[in-house]
């Protein structure tokens, strides 16, 4: 009988889609040691900036994973997260660690050793390098959303499902920690304990313009700016539109819409997540989106500030998000409300929008609705977003926060985008993931990339993939 290598062990053992499936038994014991090294899943981090750095220590933490290598287009960012992977493993006592730098993401899909890789590069690049991540066999965690535009998650969403990989979003309110509120919430909502869901309000925090003016600006000689705009329009360097050289600060490419759409995919996709889980509509969307919002002007940031949205789905829900909102949900019912949030709790220490307010992160409007029935719905359990992933790798099942879904939270937040871009009411169909009569709006659900090197669609017809 011919050895199965543990590289072979974790292609093979991807089957379907259902994510349900589990271990065959005929498997030996020793492989789910603790620190049985054919456990270990060899894992890339692609993109070294403030969340990727987050990521991979969250990554690392386990003993399922092993961090084998580091890839970004600015060298210095690379090199310092090289160090700091290698002085982590160092200190549990390893020697000559060797921690891998790229500058090209397709060298690290090549390696036939890599079983998984972290991306957490600006949304702009998220469909493109995890697209091409699931079509080489890797299995992946990106960074919330899950991609830039709604073409873009269809088109990754169908590389995934075809290539059969484990996708984990990183949507880390659906873990059990830190975010502690948001489960409880959304079970009491998914199970009726509201009563009928009739409305949730969502407040996803504020972005202000920097005050300073678009400059062009020199390319500093350790970035590869021409890579990093990747599918993006053509436009000079400024720092403030990408990332600071110095430091790990919130990133410039949050506030440029050719790069991110703003607070309402950036925090949105976030809550809009928690609400369509909470509803019963995770692989469904709005039905009507209407959405005004004043966007930034003469200024190096071009995302929106102030913003109201309303979204009406098929169940009768009514989804309001207002920048005057409190940084979270509130589920609204016929027989009580329930509020969640974050509380205090930081996702990085440069996060500025959720400020501690010194109330708690979840507010019943009756104590007695925490109480779930014994055969109420109550949601996988994930007490860490990393492990989750990795479990899910080992278990062959869907992680915690599945492409499906991940998709459609995203879905919903660009129809609230291109809503507010549009300043009108808009008509979605959730099941053709298309706005219905409306040529202007449809255009909007996608953009055509820079050059064909950067081309989704490219990427996915070269592999036979449709989507």
């Amino acid at each position: 009988m011919k050895r199965q290598t543990r590289r072979s062990f974790f292609k093979t053992s991807i089957v379907g889609s259902a994510g349900l499936a589990v271990l065959p038994n005929i498997l030996p014991r020793s492989l789910f040691a603790a620190d049985a090294p054919s456990k270990r899943i060899n894992v890339v981090l692609i993109g070294c900036g403030r969340e990727g750095r987050a990521d991979v220590e969250g990554t690392m933490a386990h003993s399922l994973a092993r961090v084998v290598g580091v890839c970004d287009l600015d060298s210095k960012r690379a090199a310092s997260a090289q160090q700091m992977i290698a002085e982590f493993y160092k200190k549990k006592g390893e020697s000559n660690v060797k921690i891998e730098t790229y500058h090209n993401y397709h060298d690290v899909l090549s390696r036939s050793d890599v079983d998984a890789v972290i991306v957490s590069v600006p949304d702009h690049q998220h469909a493109l390098v995890a697209s091409s991540a699931a079509i080489a066999g890797k299995h992946i965690y990106v960074q919330k959303p899950l991609t830039y535009s709604i073409a873009e998650s269809i088109a990754l969403r169908s590389a995934v499902r075809a290539k059969k990989v484990i996708l984990q979003a990183g949507s880390q309110q659906r873990s059990e920690h830190p975010f502690v509120a948001f489960r409880p919430a959304s079970e009491a909502a998914r199970n009726g304990r509201l009563g009928k869901l009739t409305k949730i309000e969502i407040g996803i925090g504020l972005d202000k313009p920097s005050g300073k003016p678009p400059m062009a600006m020199q390319v500093p000689a350790n970035f590869d700016y021409e890579h990093w705009l990747g599918p993006a329009p053509e436009q000079p360097y400024m720092e403030g539109r990408v990332h600071p050289q110095e430091g790990f600060g919130r990133p410039g490419w949050i506030t440029t819409e050719d790069f991110g759409l703003g607070m309402i995919t950036n925090w949105g996709a976030h809550h809009i997540d928690i609400a369509q889980w909470g509803m019963g509509m995770e692989l469904s969307g709005p039905q009507t989106v209407t959405g005004t919002a004043d966007f930034m002007k003469n200024d190096v940031w071009t995302v929106h500030t102030g913003y109201h949205v309303e979204m009406n789905y098929a169940n009768g829900v009514q989804v309001i998000l207002d920048n005057k909102f409190e940084n979270g949900l509130k589920f609204i019912g016929a027989e009580g409300s329930v509020f969640c949030s974050r509380g205090a709790v930081r996702v990085t220490s440069s996060d500025p929008n959720v400020p501690d307010t010194g109330k708690s992160a979840l507010r019943w409007s009756d104590p007695k609705l925490a109480s779930l029935p014994l055969d109420a719905k109550r949601w996988p359990a994930s007490s860490n977003h990393y492990l989750n992933w990795l479990e899910a790798i080992v278990a062959n099942r869907d992680a915690i926060a599945p492409v499906d879904q991940a998709a459609r939270s995203l879905q919903a937040c660009a129809t609230a985008w291109i809503a507010m871009k549009l300043k009108r009411k808009l008509t979605w169909d959730p099941d053709k993931e298309m706005f219905l009569n409306d040529d202007e709006a449809n255009a909007l659900r996608g953009r055509k990339a820079r050059t064909a090197e950067y081309d989704i669609h490219g990427v996915l017809d070269r592999a036979g993939i449709k989507g």
